[in-house]
């Protein structure tokens, strides 16, 4: 690929807790959410130059349900919900695909975008997280444009989340309308971004719309 056709990129990770509580109605939010992010962005022209979109589940272990890819190629995959919480196994993977899917700044060209990352869980880590989360902020600390956590729900811990993240958000419910508002300002907060890109291409990070009534930012830390 000449530098005539190569596109930077603006990755997106979703990760996505698929823990037995999230079973149900919850699940199903969450599927939709991924579809209605992906649907949104086919029909955003500045979306569709440059996002790139995966999404990591984790429940017992982690999985990379769907590897990095164009907006026009994502495939949103399905959900299922069962197991626990191994949330380190989560941030395992993703410094892993990141290290192996992004494309580094070389001589005389431009790599990818800082990534944006999106967390969701309802519950605290089954697994030890902890050396999980140090590797990654080694690895990736200082190359990520915007790590926004989410946790849902009276299980959540935010001060874990606070570990991984400064832009930490919380939600009390994890009803099915108050997670399409979730999707639904992810969704906007990828647009934004991706068409801030086309007036600033220089400028990286989150350019979030405001949060919905449903979620607050937490600011405990």
């Amino acid at each position: 690929m000449n530098a005539e056709q190569f596109v930077r990129r603006r990755p997106v990770y979703l990760l996505l807790d698929t823990s037995g509580s999230m079973r149900g109605a919850p699940i199903q939010a969450v599927q939709q959410g991924v579809t209605m992010i992906h649907q949104e962005l086919l029909n955003n022209p500045h979306a569709i130059e440059t996002v790139y979109l995966s999404v990591i589940t984790f429940a017992d272990g982690a999985q990379q349900v769907a590897p990095l890819a164009s907006v026009e190629n994502f495939n949103p995959p399905t959900l299922r919900a069962e197991g626990q919480t191994a949330l380190g196994a989560a941030i395992t993977l993703l410094e892993q695909v990141m290290s192996r899917e992004l494309i580094p700044n070389t001589e005389g060209r431009k790599g990818d975008y800082r990534p944006l990352v999106f967390l969701l869980t309802d519950g605290a880590p089954t697994d030890d997280w902890q050396p999980a989360v140090a590797r990654f902020k080694q690895q990736h600390g200082n190359k990520i444009g915007a790590f926004v956590a989410l946790g849902c729900g009276s299980n959540v811990n935010t001060e874990t989340l606070h570990a991984i993240t400064n832009d930490v958000l919380y939600m009390k419910d994890t009803t099915p309308d108050a997670l399409k508002q979730f999707f639904r300002w992810v969704s906007s907060s990828i647009q934004k971004t991706s068409q801030r890109i086309g007036a600033r291409p220089e400028e990286s990070g989150l350019d979030a719309p405001p949060l919905p009534p449903v979620m607050k930012w937490d600011r405990s830390t």
